[in-house]
Formats: structure tokens, sequence, C-alpha cells
């Protein structure tokens, strides 16, 4: 006789000798498991081809340098500098919105960066007179009326820098550094904008990164000041696999991907409240984080194929290191960085020296362009599954007023059609979501309420919208 696992035995029999050793949390749980995969995101993402990514990076590198600082300079040859950059960039943009028939809304965020600016504090050794910055971004519009306001966004740097920050007429190719990440948004937005999803959808590429993350910051203020609804930001920023001869500890079956724990615009009464709950495994970039994990195991099955997954890493960045993606966090916005597994620095931030040994230089011979192609892919699974989702449930609660071993949560319905809500818990000290209890919407789109036997002080919980097609939103945690 086969023997039902031993949680179930638990579940339906209260009095077997076996129940007394099993924690409450395991009753009648089920396991997480991933999605069932999207045919037409698999289809828009098998798109997305290394032979692409090369050409991308190819006519990058060719500008000579996108050193932020050349946008001010008259003496450069013609075709090469930061705003030749932007303008086959902008270009790019509009053939894509010219093959989809105009769905794309093509831009420009051009402004001065002053170093004697209030901001300018913070960068000033870097910009040493007004310079113009511009960020180039196309913006895909959802069609569903009650998630066309929220957005996600992917972002990659396209200036480049040498061994001198301030050098902006000497050669710096930045093939790698980041050249690979605007090859991401690109090509995101070549496959994406052929889907019909729900929420908006925005690329970016943009300037002054090697400057002091100038550009990134212009725009999270904008996008701050604005009001965008925006749920979660993808920065791509070296991820070209670099392919040094000889190194052997690079692992190509992976990307890192980097989160904020506690908020960086958390308010002292906000800290105060993480820390008491001791939810800093849990701030809405590391859901975002566990997302794209998430969608990682759906879109990218190691059975038979050749494994690449999302390595996360529970800080905000690489030491002594720093990237746009804090910029949206910041302005209090979920935002992760997507990383390579192993930076060789001889190829960053370093004069071009072919005779030298190891040879200098930020070059398209050091890029793995099959790697960049399976992290655009990850990206863009998992920016078309957050806007195909019905978006984040709100104000989810959990009533602890009672002394109790069972736990009452409630929450607010997602904005989008949902099938059911996902229930998820972990224990305290598990980095993913463990455990999940299927959760029927309310009658009416009513707000949803539900007590399980589960003790509330050994557990994380977490909830998620799941539509018809098995789309997972965000998780958002009491």
């Amino acid at each position: 006789m086969r023997l039902a696992p031993l949680f179930l035995l638990c579940g339906l029999a209260a009095l077997s000798p076996f129940c007394a050793a099993q924690p409450d949390y395991l009753r009648d749980a089920r396991h997480v498991t991933p999605a069932p995969a999207d045919p037409a995101i698999a289809r828009a993402i098998a798109g997305i081809q290394p032979a692409r990514i090369h050409s991308i990076l190819e006519k990058l590198v060719s500008f000579q340098t996108r050193n932020s600082l050349s946008s001010m300079e008259q003496d450069l040859p013609a075709g090469t500098g930061i705003n030749a950059a932007a303008d086959w960039i902008f270009g790019q943009f509009q053939q894509i919105s010219t093959d989809c028939g105009g769905c794309l809304e093509v831009k420009r965020d051009t402004f001065m960066a002053d170093p004697k600016s209030t901001e300018g504090s913070a960068w000033a050794k870097r910009i040493p007179s007004p310079t113009r910055m511009t960020n180039v971004y196309a913006i895909l519009r959802g069609h569903d009326p009650a998630l066309a306001s929220v957005m996600y966004l992917v972002t990659g740097h396209y200036d480049s820098r040498n061994s001198n920050v301030m050098d902006d007429h000497g050669f710096a190719p930045g093939a790698n550094d980041d050249a690979s990440g605007v090859a991401v948004s690109l090509e995101s937005a070549r496959v994406l904008s052929k889907l019909h999803l729900s929420a908006t959808l925005v690329f970016v590429p943009v300037a002054g990164e090697e400057q002091g993350l100038v550009g990134s910051a212009h725009l999270a203020k904008l996008a701050r000041d604005e009001g965008w609804k925006l749920e979660g930001v993808l920065n791509n920023d070296i991820v070209g696999g670099n392919t040094t001869p000889g190194d052997k500890l690079q692992l190509k079956d992976r990307v890192r991907v980097f989160s904020e724990g506690v908020p960086a615009s958390a308010t002292p009464q906000q800290q105060r409240r993480i820390r008491a709950l001791g939810g800093e495994n849990d701030s809405p970039s590391r859901e975002l984080a566990r997302a794209i994990a998430d969608v990682d195991r759906t879109y990218f099955p190691t059975a038979g194929k050749v494994p690449f997954h999302a390595f996360l890493v529970s800080r905000p960045d690489r030491y002594l290191r720093g990237g746009d993606h804090s910029s949206f966090n910041s302005e209090g916005f979920a935002a992760v960085r997507l990383t390579e597994w192993r930076e060789d620095y001889n190829h960053q931030h370093q004069n071009v020296v072919r005779t030298a040994n190891p040879v200098l230089g930020d070059l398209l011979d050091f890029v793995d362009f099959t790697y960049v192609a399976k992290v655009a892919r990850l990206n863009a699974a998992t920016l078309a599954t957050l806007a195909s989702s019905p978006g984040e449930p709100a104000n989810m609660k959990f009533d602890a007023h009672e002394m109790e071993n069972s736990t009452a949560l409630s929450w607010d319905p997602a904005p989008g059609k949902v099938d059911h809500y996902d229930l998820l818990w972990r224990e305290t000290t598990a980095p993913e979501w463990q455990y999940v209890r299927r959760v029927p919407p309310a009658p009416g789109n009513g707000a949803i309420s539900v007590k399980v036997p589960i003790s509330k002080d050994n557990v994380i919980f977490g909830v998620r919208a799941v539509d018809a097609a098995g789309h997972r939103g965000l998780v958002v945690v009491p």
C-alpha cells in the first residue's frame, strides 16, 4: 500500500501518533511548484537570439566612446560619442514601434546635470561643468483599464568609460559595462511589443551611470514626481558573461540578482516595524527578486536542458560598487540588479591595451552573446509575467490583538481579474516561499479574510494574485 505524505496524514487524522512530531505549518500544506508556462511568452522570448545581441553590442561599441561628458563636445568625429549613441537607441525604439503599428511611446528625458546644484554635490568630482544628459525610453502601454497605470521597468546604462572617468574622447567600448544591459532593454522591447499585456512596461537605457548614477536618479525622481505606479525595476548591469581565456571559475548557468533588505526609503517608524516583525528579508525589492526566480523555474526548467537560473543575493549590491537600481530604491521603488556571476576587472573601467597580458579593456572579445541572450529572455519573461498578472493585493494584515496559535489574515483584492490567491508561507530562515494554500476571491470582489491553524510566530506569510492562465503577481506581506 502506498502511504500518503506524513503531513497529509496529520491533516486528515488528528489522532495519528505521528502528528505530534509535525509542525503546524506542515499540516495540509502543499509545496510551491512552478507556474505553467504561457505559450505566447515562451514564443516571444525564444525570439531573443545571440546574433541580435552581437549586432547591438557591435553597434554600441562602434561609437568609440559613450562617456557622458562627450555630450558637450563639438570636435568628436561624426558618428561617435554619446549623442550619436542616444540617437541610434532612439531610432531602434522607433523602428520597433513602427513594426508593431505604433505601440511604443518613444521619449527622451533630457536635462542638464549641474555640479553646483543641490543634487550635484554627490557627483561634482565626475562632472566638472553643466552637462547634458539624456535618458532614452519607450513605453508599452497596458491594455487593461484596471491595470494600465501599473508599470514595470527594465534598464541598463548606455554610457561608458575607460580608466579616466573624465576622458570624453578616448576609446571606451563598454561592451559588457554596459552595452550588454542596453541590449537586454532593446530586445525585451522588441519581443514584448508583440504581446497584448495588461500592465505597462517601460524600457530605458539611461545615461550618466559612470558619472554617479546621474541619469537614473533623474528618471527615478521624475517617476516619483509624476506619480508613476512603478511596482518593479530590473537593472541589468554587466550581464555579458565575461569570457576571459583560462577563467575556470566563471559560471554561465546563472545570473546574480541583488536586492535590498530594509528599504533605503524606509522612515524611522517603518524601520522599527520591520525590526519588530522580522521583516528584514521581505522588502518589495526582495519579493521582486523572488519573482524573477519563480519565473526562471517556469521558463528555464532544468530537465533535459542546459540549466540557467537566478542566483539571489541578499544584499543591495556588490562591495564597493553601485548601480542604477539604487536610484529607484532611494525613491521608494522596488528595484533589483542583475549581474554576471564573476566579473573580470581587467575588462571594466580600463584603457584598451591589446598588447598587455592579460589584455585590458571592456572589449567585445570578452562578451558571451549566448549568455546575454539568456539574461534577456529571463528579463522579458519576468516583465511579461508580471504585466499579465492581476497585480498586487493591497493592505494585507494579520490580526495580532489576541494571543493564539492560529493566524487570521485579510487583504483587499488585486486590481485585475483574479482566479485565486496563493496564500504563501515559509520558515523564517528560508530564503524563498515554501508552502501554499489556494484562496478563492471574495464574492463581489470584496476584501478577503482567512484564518489558518498556523502560528504566525514561526513563519512568514505572504499573498499573491493569480489569474486563470497562471500568471502570478508580486507577493505582498502583512
